[in-house]
């Protein structure tokens, strides 16, 4: 029911009584939603930053000689779980690689595919 000014005879905001519940109803879930992809865009930058510092901190084991089982230790102790650290020379270039699938999104999210965070680094060798 809408009330009228007797005065002047136009309604004053009583009709309008409800409409923020709606739009409040409308506008969470999309705050939440925009939440959660921000957060979840946060953990991909992160995952791809610790992955090329994992690159770096390989190549630079590799740089001073040590045995590619060393490369790799130090590699995945920067890298993010379950990251895959891959070694290879060419002639006095070591060239590591690290991989590592981002989990995936939970939610209304999950439908997006798990992205892959990736770095190459490259180093001549030092010895």
């Amino acid at each position: 029911m809408c009330r009228s000014d007797r005065r002047s005879g136009s309604r004053v905001g009583a009709c309008d009584a409800g409409y923020v519940t709606a739009e409040t109803a409308i506008v969470l879930p999309v705050l939440a939603l925009l939440l959660a992809v921000a957060l979840w865009s946060i953990a991909v930058a992160g995952a791809q930053l610790r992955c090329v510092d994992a690159a770096r901190d390989g190549a630079r084991a590799a740089a001073r000689g040590e045995a590619d089982t060393a490369v790799v230790a130090a590699a995945q102790a920067a890298a993010p779980p379950g990251a895959d650290v891959l070694v290879s020379h060419a002639g006095a270039r070591i060239i590591v690689v690290v991989r590592a699938r981002v989990g995936p999104a939970s939610g209304a999210l999950s439908a997006i595919p798990a992205p892959v965070a990736a770095a190459t680094a490259i180093a001549e060798s030092e010895s």
